[in-house]
């Protein structure tokens, strides 16, 4: 299979196998009106497989939302085709409007209106909890 390089946009590398779709989703690129590829089972010598998001143009995100799905991944800037930034998300301490309480009971299940929250709550484990309730996110 024959992806193109892209000449200006983003490559998002080393994203966890099987985790591409997950930062597309929350990213929001089916909204784009720029090429975008996704590449899953890509053979690594590192991670043994990996995904790996192309997207054909410079568009605004907040890289520490890829470090929320696949924290080992790198986003690369690519200018008039060549590398001129890599970037290593980082763990995000805070996170709105994208995780989703499963707690029946929390505010944000009963109350309208109330964005979800989560504050990250150990690193190591990879762990946010609701910062209402303290219950842990889990998908």
């Amino acid at each position: 299979m024959t992806v193109d390089s892209i000449r200006n946009g983003i490559v998002i590398d080393h994203i966890e196998n099987g985790k591409a779709m997950k930062i597309y989703q929350i990213m929001h690129l089916e909204n784009l009106d720029c090429p975008v590829a996704i590449l899953e089972n890509v053979v690594s010598k590192k991670q043994g497989k990996k995904d790996i998001l192309k997207i054909d143009g410079h568009i605004p995100f907040n890289i520490d939302l890829v470090g929320l799905v696949s924290p080992e991944a790198t986003i690369n800037i690519v200018r008039d085709a060549q590398v001129v930034k890599k970037v290593k998300p980082e763990l995000p301490t805070k996170i709105e409007g994208i995780l989703t309480c499963k707690n029946p009971r929390c505010i944000t299940s009963v109350e309208q209106g109330i964005r979800q929250a989560f504050r990250l709550a150990d690193k190591d484990k990879l762990e946010y909890r609701c910062v209402y309730c303290d219950t842990k996110y889990s998908e």
